[in-house]
């Protein structure tokens, strides 16, 4: 069964001087290993979803290595997984310097309009999931409407309607894919994005009205829901998101382990 986005294991690639640097001993062995056991647990776990789903596709694994180093994410990359996550804008830049260039990177944290210049410096970036405004969109748009091609995006919407959590207003959905269509044509409009509510168990509303809120899109943009990507499931929910409908998960922790924030960060308004 075939991963969306995914690559043939066995391909060579040329792996960048973050590698060569790395001094070989037990605990990089130990954290090598830690993150392909996760990496394989995560994929196994998305294949028999789906089947359990009665799917013959799985979801697209976005692996996110949100403060993890450069070294865990080249690990997983080792494995075969591509699709990449990272939640502020300066550590993406810093991350895809480093890290080879056919990487396909997803930023998928909170965006300030002023960090869409920073973002459009990343060349391999693939997808930014978490469009909550149309402020966020027309930034976006300057910046990528002289590229060769258009800015993949999705529209973050606040289904659980959680005030500490981003997105748009279920209401507002459809108003704001019309104007990224219409408005901004160095966007390319590939679905919606939404974060559950925790601990929501497997009749997860959240995820159902995702679905409903892309039929009601798709239908206003005279385009086939199956048009239109469902971005949806994390470590604690992707097996529920797969099992309806999800096309792309977004797994972190279970993949890399536990994060660490620290007391002070310059990205924390990334």
């Amino acid at each position: 069964m075939a991963f969306v986005g995914q690559v043939v294991l066995g391909r060579c690639f040329r792996l960048p001087s973050v590698r060569r640097a790395m001094s070989v001993n037990s605990d990089s062995q130990a954290r090598d290993l830690s993150v392909k056991i996760g990496l394989q647990s995560v994929q196994a776990r998305l294949e028999k979803a789906a089947k359990e789903a009665g799917r013959t596709d799985v979801p697209r694994l976005v692996a996110v290595g949100k403060t993890k180093p450069s070294e865990m994410i080249l690990d997983a990359y080792e494995v075969g997984q591509r699709h990449f996550g990272e939640n502020y804008a300066q550590e993406l830049v810093r991350k895809a310097q480093e890290l080879p260039k056919d990487i396909c990177w997803h930023y998928i944290g909170p965006l300030q309009s002023n960090k869409a210049k920073l973002l459009s410096k990343v060349e391999n970036l693939w997808c930014v999931e978490t469009v909550d405004r149309v402020k966020i969109a027309d930034a976006l748009n300057k910046e990528w409407i002289e590229k060769s091609e258009p800015l993949r995006v999705m529209i973050q919407v606040n289904v659980s309607e959680e005030e500490a959590k981003s997105g748009v207003g279920k209401g507002e959905t459809v108003d704001v894919a019309k104007h990224i269509v219409s408005k901004c044509p160095g966007l390319s409009l590939i679905g919606l994005m939404t974060i559950g509510l925790a601990k929501a168990g497997p009749d997860n509303e959240d995820f159902k009205t995702l679905a409903s809120l892309r039929n009601e899109v798709a239908e206003a943009l005279n385009r086939s829901p199956t048009s239109l990507e469902l971005s949806m499931g994390m470590s604690g929910d992707f097996e529920t998101a797969t099992k309806l409908g999800s096309t792309n998960v977004r797994v972190g922790s279970t993949i890399f382990g536990a994060r660490f924030y620290p007391s002070v960060s310059a990205e924390a308004t990334g």
